[in-house]
């Protein structure tokens, strides 16, 4: 019996030792004390600040310097501080500031759920972290009184602007298949090496980055030049590209955050230094496009809206090239197949592939990305095209099948005249493509009088010098049909043609009702149902 009680005497201390004991026999210890939520501030540029007013650490004997600056901890309402509770920073308690000798950094109890420690200057001397947590006086075995700890962040100086002064080569040939990279030199000042927060970043802007700043692979750098390569992809098209560096801040941080530099050459992405001057340098490609960031012409280009396919894979927009506004396609290879490229095709192009000799703009596209409609002012685009803006369709034979060839079709057409001596503008396209809706206006009109009884009595012919809006149906995907242009407003115009944002079309994606805005005056619809005061849901008498 007494071997038994022994036997079991052994093993119950044999279940203490392991209890108190991980696998290297060291004794675990658990926090006790409060749990603490925040600090506040939770990090600061490194060093004393050089300007602003410094107080000194309490308890600082006199003609003595040590300025301090306050933390305040907050504590969780469940878990929070007592009295007696003081901040730690890395490990070291500091007193309460009531004790006379506390002289460099001390603690002051506030309430339950705040305390606040002076922190000397010297303590965040250099870059790098902190940790605080605080200390409670426990009694009994295995009461440390420790809270959980906070990370303290302690900032480096702010990252320089990079300054970009030229690069090397500033121009390639443009290349449609099998293109080689073309390796650039960066030449300039203060750029930043990988180990400082990543390193400075190459960028390129321009029509194979659908204008979107986009980073290109660096292989080297020094502060004063950067070795990069732009993608074979990006020469698809002549090109006036941007050529930016981009510097990141000297930290990563999200609230609250000092100057920490860095910035890009356009002084466009932040953080943009006061009085900013711009260095961008312009790679050319092929026969490159006129800089044009001041012309009127590239504004309109800027301001146009995109066109974007349902899967957002194409992308349909106006881009300047060679001084001249094209439409352009780009692939983006979303949910496409691995081996997809990015690539970028011109949608305003004649039969021979020649592009557009005049101006293209508003680029409509169907959910497949298929057609795109589109005004242009080229005369090249078909054959006895008329003068002046015309819509077109162009058939780019995306998802068709085999055999499908690309081809552009004159939609602002018809057989009785009704267009006749028109521009026509601001396409929308219904989901097959098979109808086109667009405005039409007259330019003649700008001469006319601007009397109301002149525009009464131009108001009774077809082709007055107002805005009329028409709808082609093109037969695509139809048997037994066609192609006709109706016009939807019964009487012509609602405004005069020299306004300078006139009103277009939007087709429903079945080709069953358009919505014109600003839809008055002298315009009737049959029937039509209101939207608000200044947009109009027509309902065309044929539904096709």
């Amino acid at each position: 019996m007494k071997r038994c009680w022994t036997a079991l005497a052994v093993s119950l201390f044999a279940l203490g030792v392991l209890a108190g004991c991980n696998d290297y026999n060291t004794s675990i210890q658990y926090n006790t004390g409060a749990t603490i939520t925040n600090l506040s501030p939770s990090s600061l540029p490194a060093g004393t600040p050089s300007s602003g007013t410094l107080t000194n650490c309490p308890n600082t004997p006199s003609g003595q310097t040590n300025p301090c600056f306050t933390i305040y901890v907050v504590a969780s309402i469940v878990n929070g501080f007592q009295t007696t509770t003081l901040v730690a920073w890395n490990g070291a308690k500091l007193p309460a500031c009531t004790n006379a000798s506390a002289t460099n950094g001390c603690s002051t109890y506030i309430d339950a759920v705040n305390v606040s420690a002076a922190i000397p200057y010297t303590f965040i001397a250099k870059p790098g972290t902190a940790y605080v947590n605080t200390y409670t006086p426990q009694s009994g075995t295995g009461n440390n009184g420790l809270s959980n700890a906070l990370t303290f962040i302690i900032y480096g100086a702010p990252n320089p602007f990079p300054s970009l002064s030229a690069i090397s080569p500033a121009s390639a040939n443009t290349c449609s298949s099998n293109c080689t990279e073309v390796p650039i030199t960066l030449t300039g000042t203060n750029f930043l090496g990988a180990d400082q927060n990543g390193g400075s970043k190459v960028t390129f802007t321009g029509v194979a980055t659908s204008n979107t700043e986009t980073a290109i692979t660096v292989t080297s750098i020094s502060s004063t030049q950067i070795k990069a390569t732009i993608p074979g992809s990006y020469l698809a098209n002549a090109d006036s590209a941007k050529i930016n560096v981009m510097n990141p801040p000297s930290a990563i941080c999200i609230v609250n955050c000092p100057n920490l530099g860095g910035g890009d050459t356009n002084c466009i992405s932040p953080p943009v230094p006061q009085n900013c001057t711009a260095t961008t340098q312009i790679f050319t490609i092929g026969a490159g496009a006129a800089n044009t960031s001041s012309s009127s012409s590239a504004q309109l280009v800027a301001e146009e809206t995109p066109a974007v396919s349902q899967d957002g894979r194409y992308v349909a927009y106006a881009s300047m090239q060679n001084g001249t506004a094209q439409i352009l396609l780009r692939d983006m290879c979303l949910g496409a197949a691995k081996d997809c490229t990015l690539a970028t095709q011109t949608v305003s192009v004649a039969a021979d592939s020649s592009v557009g000799n005049g101006d293209s703009h508003g680029a409509v596209m169907t959910p497949d990305g298929r057609y795109v409609a589109f005004s242009s002012a080229a005369t090249n685009l078909t054959e006895n095209a008329p003068t002046g803006r015309q819509v077109y369709l162009r058939d780019t034979c995306i998802g068709a099948p085999s055999g499908c060839q690309p081809a552009t079709t004159l939609i602002s057409t018809d057989a009785e005249g009704k267009l006749g001596g028109t521009e026509a503008i601001l396409p929308s396209i219904s989901t097959s493509g098979r109808f086109v809706a667009f405005l039409a206006v007259t330019p003649s009109h700008a001469g006319a009088a601007s009397t109301n009884a002149a525009h009464a009595d131009a108001a009774k012919t077809v082709n007055s010098g107002l805005r009329q809006v028409f709808v082609r149906d093109t037969c695509l995907g139809a048997t037994d049909c066609t192609p006709k242009t109706t016009r939807i407003s019964l009487e012509p115009g609602e405004a005069p043609a020299g306004s300078t944002k006139p009103p277009g079309p939007a087709l429903s994606g079945l080709a069953k009702q358009i919505a014109l805005s600003d839809a008055k005056n002298s315009t009737v619809l049959t029937p039509t149902v209101p939207v608000d005061d200044r947009v109009f849901l027509a309902i065309p008498n044929e539904n096709k």
